[in-house]
């Protein structure tokens, strides 16, 4: 009897909640990171179900496999729904809803076009077809456990079809299409799902539903490995270092340069970017930076402009995962470091070369009066709100309008001027 309230409370407590995981963009080791996370909530707090809402253009091989693993460790059943209505769920995030114990797609999303794509460099045909081969014996594996179409599910990967979810629910690649999460908790509440030997009946009337946030952590680096952020925070990077080299004791620019540029580093080594790319950007902006410094009429500018839009332009290999630099943020950036190191910099060096007046030299060519007569070429004025002792080659009297010539010291030398001070 005891044992039978001990089965009968563990299965009230393990049979409580449904957890639910959202990712929207490319699979990487941080989508990795915040599933496993999230599964592991799930199973630390008696969750029943874990919900991953999928909307991605495909990712990184190695991270989908670790994802799938993950699915199969885990003793909970694992639902992926395809999920906002007009997302997609391609490439490594269509075999990621094949490897769910239920998969499911919301209208107007597409799952498919699966083709493993080498990133970073060149293959020859036979790696590519050990490549594919490989992969197609992966989702053969999966089709075969979670009793899918193996062959439509391959024709995703060899030919790189994309199915409706009509198309796929009608060809047995998904297992029903559901409006939103309520409608798709609804429609699989009592299913059987088979998992690591055991039959599972999945119960999610009335049971409390728990969305998993994003980590701030994993919400920073969300940010900073977008390739568009993390370009622009490099470059943002070489202004403020630029500036600061350009006016010493700063301070503020150098310190904001010096953080974004380490930011915008890790981001793009985290993307995996062209070094040729990155060594023309260097080459652009120091080019730019000596246009400034040491004027060829635009030579360099040019020169360093074109550096910058190539780099700019190969930085990013156009497959990646993790997104593309779209051609209207890198021709904003590349117009705006050429405004910044012309422009400004052409302002900040004629400000630098113009002849500094300091102290009694800012009242040269001042107008003032005469507080008293001039005796022997000596006498007190009157200028810029101020009393000085002044000396004159001319005979002034007390109430003439003087101007000043020069200073020597805290003494000026003035002369007779018909203008009013």
């Amino acid at each position: 009897m005891g044992l039978i309230i001990t089965l009968f409370l563990l299965v009230c407590v393990g049979f409580s909640k449904v957890f639910v995981a959202q990712w929207q963009s490319a699979i990487t080791p941080l989508t990795v990171e915040y599933i496993k996370r999230s599964i592991h909530i799930a199973e630390r707090e008696g969750g029943n179900l874990f919900l991953l809402e999928l909307n991605t253009p495909g990712g990184l091989e190695s991270s989908m496999r670790e994802i799938v693993q993950e699915f199969q460790r885990t003793p909970l059943p694992v639902v992926v729904f395809v999920y906002p209505q007009g997302g997609r769920a391609a490439s490594a995030g269509a075999i990621i809803t094949i490897s769910a114990d239920i998969a499911a797609m919301s209208p107007g999303t597409n799952i498919g076009a699966a083709h493993p794509v080498q990133m970073g460099g060149q293959q020859d045909e036979v790696m590519k077809e050990k490549v594919l081969q490989d992969t197609l014996a992966f989702v053969r594996s999966i089709a075969k456990e979670k009793g899918r179409n193996a062959q439509v599910i391959e024709r995703m990967v060899k030919e790189s079809i994309s199915l409706t979810p009509q198309e796929a629910l009608e060809a047995g690649v998904i297992d029903l299409i559901a409006q939103d999460t309520q409608d798709l908790l609804k429609k699989i509440h009592g299913k059987t799902v088979k998992k690591q030997g055991k039959q599972i009946v999945i119960n999610t009337q009335d049971v409390p539903v728990e969305y998993i946030s994003k980590s701030l952590r994993e919400e920073f680096l969300t940010l900073v490995t977008d390739p568009t952020l993390a370009y622009m925070l490099l470059l943002i990077g070489f202004y403020g270092i630029f500036f600061e080299l350009y006016n010493p004791g700063s301070v503020v620019p150098g310190a904001v340069g010096v953080i974004c540029l380490l930011l915008g580093l890790y981001g793009l080594g985290v993307v995996g970017i062209n070094w040729l790319g990155l060594l023309l950007l260097i080459a652009g902006i120091l080019m730019l930076a000596l246009e400034v410094i040491t004027p060829t009429f635009g030579g360099l500018a040019l020169a360093g402009a074109i550096a910058l839009a190539i780099g700019s332009l190969i930085l990013v290999s156009p497959g990646s995962p993790y997104g593309n630099i779209p051609l209207s943020v890198v021709v904003t950036m590349v117009l705006t470091s050429v405004v910044f190191f012309i422009v400004i910099g052409q302002l900040g060096l004629k400000a630098q070369k113009k002849k500094k007046m300091l102290g009694t030299e800012e009242l040269i060519g001042e107008v003032g009066q005469a507080l008293t007569d001039f005796t022997n070429g000596k006498g007190k004025v009157f200028v810029h709100g101020e009393i000085w002792n002044a000396v004159s080659e001319e005979e002034i009297k007390k109430g003439d309008p003087v101007a000043v010539e020069g200073a020597k010291g805290l003494i000026l030398k003035v002369k007779k001027t018909q203008r009013d001070p």
